[in-house]
């Protein structure tokens, strides 16, 4: 009997140092699998539309699951945040729908689509008299140059047969647009969620919306994208992954609408601003998810062609085949199930 003990007290050791050497291993293993830890300098501007996804993964840890540390910085719009871009200081960075032909031009590569936009909108009002899109002619208009602003504003006057000739256009950043249309020194404005959402409220009757992003659906699509310097992307094609499938995990995490106050409150307390009116941001555009990548990438691409001829045509780039500026590789490797 004592010598069954003996065996059996062998055994068990043995199994015990298999077991221990085993689990070292695996945990040897994880820890040599988990990517390198890296710092990220991203780029934002303070509203819903480019937050939103943002927040909800670094609050539900989604960056940390990646081993990314973001660092941010706020800026007011897209040619700025690929200045600071081409500078060094920032690392990736999220555009609205002007700045996208940049992107064309070769200035960045786009490695995640955001949403498709519903979001800038022209101003007038019946006081100056800029109450249709006709009554624009000869009018002191404030916009933005390089922004979904002057685009959206281009696309006003073509469609009252005028061009950026036939006004008196202000070129100011966004938060002074707004200032500008409130004090009645300008006459008309284009600019973009949620300073359009505070024009319209402040100038209560006297506010009219002459046009947004649904004028002109038949000829083109307004889009928001993430982007990196076409350097940044060739050395960090893995980092980019990672930082794109964080991403699109917060994408799906504000997806459901159960979690707007949750999401809009992160917002608030990061950008100083009131909830509510973030919560009235929620529905100006289709955002997107990591199953709709997955699923229409022929639709993703498509929005992106579409975008380009509309620039095209409008004279501020040349025909170039997206896939020189859109990764999509990334985004189909950071929404893989």
């Amino acid at each position: 009997m004592r010598k069954t003990w003996k065996k059996l007290a062998a055994m068990a050791v043995t199994a015990s140092m298999v077991i221990c050497g085993g689990a070292m291993g695996v945990s040897a293993a994880t820890e040599e699998e988990k990517p390198e830890k890296v710092t990220v300098n991203v780029a934002y501007m303070p509203d819903y539309a480019s937050l939103n996804g943002l927040i909800s993964a670094i609050e539900l840890g989604y960056f940390d699951d990646e081993n990314i540390d973001v660092q941010l910085t706020e800026f007011s719009d897209g040619p700025t945040i690929i200045q600071a871009m081409e500078s060094g200081s920032i690392d990736v960075g999220y555009i609205g729908q002007g700045a996208h032909k940049l992107c064309i031009n070769g200035k960045a590569d786009i490695f995640a689509l955001a949403h498709v936009s519903n979001g800038d909108a022209v101003i007038g009002s019946k006081e100056k008299g800029t109450d249709t899109i006709e009554g624009l002619k000869g009018k002191t208009i404030a916009y933005s140059s390089g922004t979904s602003s002057e685009d959206i504003l281009n696309k006003t006057l073509a469609k009252g047969g005028m061009t950026m000739d036939d006004i008196t256009a202000m070129d100011m950043d966004a938060t002074n647009i707004v200032t500008a249309m409130l004090s009645g020194s300008v006459d008309a404005c284009a600019t973009w969620v949620p300073n359009s959402l505070k024009v319209l409220e402040e100038l209560g009757d006297d506010g009219v919306q002459l046009a947004d992003n649904k004028t002109f659906i038949d000829q083109t699509v307004s889009l928001a994208s993430w982007i990196a310097m076409p350097k940044y992307a060739e050395e960090n094609h893995d980092v980019l992954v990672r930082f794109a499938r964080a991403l699109y995990k917060g994408f799906d995490y504000r997806a459901d609408h159960s979690h707007d106050d949750e999401v809009c409150g992160w917002i608030a307390d990061k950008i100083k601003l009131e909830k509510n009116s973030l919560l009235d941001q929620v529905e100006v555009a289709d955002w997107t998810t990591s199953e709709f990548i997955r699923d229409h990438m022929d639709d993703v691409k498509g929005y992106y062609e579409l975008q380009q001829k509309s620039f095209v045509e409008s004279g501020d780039c040349e025909e170039t085949p997206v896939d020189n500026y859109v990764l999509f590789d990334v985004m189909e490797e950071a929404c893989a199930e």
